[in-house]
């Protein structure tokens, strides 16, 4: 007992100054094995900055980890892991675990005192893991040096007893069960007799000079590990005495490089036999690695206010043109607009003036990526409603609108009044002044005054009257790689499956239209994953079997009706093949006012399941679900919460947690469970739904699109809790049409 009182003071009082000169907050701290920040193996009580996500591998014999690493908030660390290793039960063959980790920052480094965390390990896995740790990190010039105490994993050091067996027995005593997966262990928390140490040094090592050039970003590091087994043969942690999978030392040592602030390469030899190798990659994204941005078209001056006729776009500056991104883009989402119609004429002459200017406006929209749908000019305001676009942000919309618009338009016009589409609904209408974006575009305004300038309205179509616009039908149709992921096979650590997709979509008007894709595999293992062994209907679990019989499928083809019912009111009909799975009919309604943090939503469907081959039969199998969902922006660091409550595709009951965090890039990190009244060893292997995801767009590539790669990692893919995912969610569909995704994106009225 006497010396861990002697280490709980380490940790607490590590901090003997050697001069404020010693304690640099521009530290970049360092990767483990683990996937979460720390030494080799062992965590230390660093935190990358705030939103950071981290994926990698570490390899050795024997044994790999897959990671993804997210810094969610400035004093929250959260990792999962998924690991190839030994089976440790047969001393042969290779098995996968899952696990989650997370660490929390109880204080940061000052001059006086360490840094401090407390970190769980393999929170919600089988507990082959399973380990929790106190761990003080102080900075020596450029010497790191890290102290800590574990429990469970982090115990079979057995170093010292339990100091809080000393309050209670019942500390004493570790559950030691290898279960399904998926339950925290809350009763195995800081239990067990006995306590681990770690510790460890990671130095900085200073720029040399090789002959390959200035070497900067190497670390060395040292560590001492409180984890005395190398895997588990003899039954660990069912048993924790007589193993056979003991480490020959606990002394590890490694380099670990960071050439920049975007990737970490690795080497180390660890448990005293084996060689280990680390990469991984990092995205900041408050700051992703943005390539150049093709500069935004010129704004040019107004035409001269003469005979108040259509004139002709002036020719562009010298230098300006499309560049290969924007070319390939227009390429990708080619179509027609339809043919133009005119309005209703008055004793204004509106329609008239409309009638001339749209062709030479409306060709300007559609090399600018816009579907022009209307223009009405009614005195100093123009009326625009364009629909869909290549840019993410409604402000980036609005402002190549406006400057596609800008030669075309009559010089009186003042006032500029968007309507911005997404397949058939208005989803942002607003008012901008045109002086505005003129100001900007001459270096003598900024993008917060055109903000200010700007003003959001309700939701809503407005009557035709007098404007010219295209009339249906117009098609729009594009080509996309398709990348699908499946992890917790225990045969293979990821299932993967790329494919080709051709899709298009035809608008008939009056917020209906048609749409569908096929898709042809090329690659992958999807399709060996092993036979669902669930016992609830096979509504997800079959994910083999679809890869397999339908490598050339249709996985959506469907009529759908998207209109605005009210202002901020939204309505969607889907009938037809809605999903890779599951065609059916849906409906759904959304009440999502512009200038609120929150929306409200109902959807219900009946369904039937499709066949595996992926074309136009079906199984046997039908189920009508539905769910009322909130969606509420939450008041710090963009965080946002979803809560569902309803029925699911395997006919149980019950609600989703989901809780994100979206950042001004557009970057999402978020994660979700679920839990229905299905019991747990019912559910199978993960005891519930859940997983993480990660969104990331790919204009921060330079390019000019919506698109974006979506990640989303399940522990395990089962029955339980599985909602239908049709193409165009009312939510998704409308949610950059708020204020408070114009202000959080308006710096792109610059772009």
């Amino acid at each position: 007992m006497r010396a861990t009182a002697l280490l709980l003071c380490a940790l607490g009082a590590a901090a003997a100054p050697l001069g404020a000169q010693e304690f640099d907050p521009g530290f970049a701290p360092s990767g483990s094995h683990f996937g979460r920040v720390g030494l080799l193996e062992m965590p230390n009580a660093r935190f990358r900055p705030d939103g950071s996500i981290e994926t990698g591998v570490a390899i050795r014999r024997q044994r790999s980890f897959w990671f993804v690493n997210f810094q969610a908030l400035p004093f929250l660390e959260t990792s999962f892991r998924l690991t190839d290793r030994l089976n440790g039960t047969l001393g042969r063959g290779r098995t996968t675990d899952r696990a989650f980790d997370i660490k929390l920052q109880l204080w940061t480094e000052n001059d006086w005192r360490p840094a401090l965390a407390l970190g769980f390990q393999d929170l919600i896995g089988t507990g082959i893991y399973q380990g929790e740790y106190i761990v003080a990190s102080k900075r020596f010039w450029s010497l790191d040096a890290t102290l800590g105490m574990g429990w469970g994993r982090l115990a079979t050091g057995r170093e010292l007893p339990n100091p809080l067996g000393e309050i209670s027995q019942r500390f004493n005593v570790r559950p030691r069960n290898v279960g399904a997966g998926g339950t925290v262990a809350f009763t195995s928390f800081f239990r067990g007799p006995h306590t681990g140490v770690f510790a460890g040094l990671e130095w900085s090592v200073p720029p040399f000079e090789t002959p390959l050039g200035l070497i900067e970003g190497l670390r060395a590091k040292l560590e001492y590990s409180a984890d005395a087994l190398r895997d588990e043969r003899g039954g660990y942690p069912a048993r924790t005495t007589n193993l056979r999978g003991q480490a020959a030392s606990r002394l590890n040592a490694g380099l670990q490089w960071q050439p920049n602030r975007h990737l970490d390469l690795g080497l180390a030899f660890v448990h005293g036999t084996d060689l280990l190798l680390r990469a991984s990659l990092r995205l900041e994204p408050d700051a992703p690695p943005a390539l150049p941005r093709q500069p935004p078209p010129p704004m040019v001056p107004r035409p001269a206010p003469v005979g108040e006729t259509a004139p002709g776009a002036p020719p562009l500056p010298p230098g300006w043109e499309p560049s290969w991104r924007r070319r390939a883009a227009t390429a990708l989402t080619a179509g027609f607009g339809g043919a133009l119609q005119t309005g209703t004429p008055d004793d204004t002459g509106a329609a008239e003036e409309n009638a001339a200017l749209a062709p030479a406006l409306f060709a300007a929209l559609r090399e600018a990526g816009f579907t022009p749908i209307a223009l009405d000019i009614r005195g100093e305001e123009a009326r625009l409603t364009v629909s869909g676009g290549r840019h993410r942000t409604l402000a980036q919309t609005t402002a190549r609108v406006v400057r596609a618009a800008q030669p075309h338009l009559p010089a009186r016009v003042e006032r500029i009044r968007l309507l911005w589409e997404r397949d058939g609904a208005v989803v942002a209408r607003l008012v901008t002044l045109r002086e505005a974006h003129e100001a900007l575009a001459r270096g003598q305004g900024s993008a917060e005054e055109v903000l200010a300038a700007t003003h959001l309205l309700p939701a809503l179509g407005e009557p035709i009257g007098s404007a010219a616009r295209l009339a249906p039908p117009r098609l729009a149709w594009g080509i996309e790689p398709r990348l699908t992921l499946q992890v917790g096979d225990p045969q293979s650590s990821v299932r993967w499956q790329a494919a080709v997709a051709a899709g298009g979509r035809v608008d008939l008007g009056a917020g209906l239209a048609l749409a569908g894709a096929v898709q042809q595999a090329l690659a992958g293992n999807l399709d060996g994953g092993l036979p669902s062994d669930s016992l609830l209907p096979r509504v997800r679990s079959d994910y083999a079997r679809y890869a397999r019989e339908g490598r050339t499928s249709i996985p959506a083809l469907y009529a759908e009706g998207m209109w605005n019912l009210a202002p901020d009111v939204f309505g969607r009909v889907t009938a037809g093949y809605l999903e890779p799975m599951f065609a059916g009919v849906s409906g759904e309604l959304l009440w999502r006012p512009a200038g609120r943090g929150f929306a409200i939503g109902l959807d219900i469907a009946h369904v039937v399941q499709r066949a595996y081959d992926g074309m136009f039969g079906a199984l046997g199998y039908n189920v009508t679900t539905g769910h009322l969902s909130l969606y509420a922006d939450l008041p710090v660091w963009n965080l946002y919460a979803v809560l569902r409550g309803g029925r699911y595709l395997a006919g149980d009951w019950g609600g989703t947690i989901e809780l994100g965090r979206r950042f001004d890039s557009g970057i999402e990190v978020g994660g979700f469970a679920t839990f229905t009244n299905v019991p747990f060893r019912r559910f199978g292997e993960g005891s519930f739904d859940k997983g993480i995801y990660v969104r990331v767009p790919f204009d921060f590539l330079g390019l000019e699109t919506r698109s974006r790669a979506s990640l989303n990692i399940r522990p395990v893919q089962r029955d339980g809790g599985q909602r239908l995912a049709v193409d165009n969610p009312l939510w998704e569909a409308t949610r950059e049409g708020r204020e408070a995704a114009l202000r959080r994106g308006f710096r792109a009225f610059a772009w």
